[in-house]
């Protein structure tokens, strides 16, 4: 019958600071495969920065979790709702993706280097 502007108000304010700190199911994978692409730079990185030969896990496993993180941020993308900037974790997944290359790159090369290919 009679509505309260005031608490009406509050009420939208209410649900739209709990959308911006919620994590949904696309936050929430685009962090994991953001966070697995960082991982995978570091190993991709620290591999090619020692001496050839040293190491056999680190590069594979930087490739591996490059791959990781393109392959759940491709994920993201293609199962999420709208554009960036809606909650889905697209700008999460493009993130992922692209750290997830620069991983698998990295990778490869200190893979190569061990072996005296490149």
């Amino acid at each position: 019958m009679f509505r309260n502007p005031q608490a009406d108000e509050a009420t939208s304010a209410h649900a739209a600071a709990a959308s911006l700190v919620a994590m949904s199911v696309g936050r929430l994978g685009a962090t994991a495969a953001a966070a697995a692409g960082l991982i995978g730079i570091l190993l991709g990185g620290r591999a090619l920065a020692r001496s050839a030969g040293r190491s056999r896990s680190a590069p594979r496993t930087g490739m591996a979790l490059g791959l990781i993180a393109v392959v759940l941020g491709g994920l993201v993308i293609a199962t999420s709702d709208g554009g960036p900037g809606t909650g889905n974790g697209q700008g999460g997944a493009v993130v992922a993706i692209m750290a997830g290359l620069i991983a698998t790159v990295l990778g490869f090369l200190a893979r190569a280097r061990g072996r005296g290919v490149a």
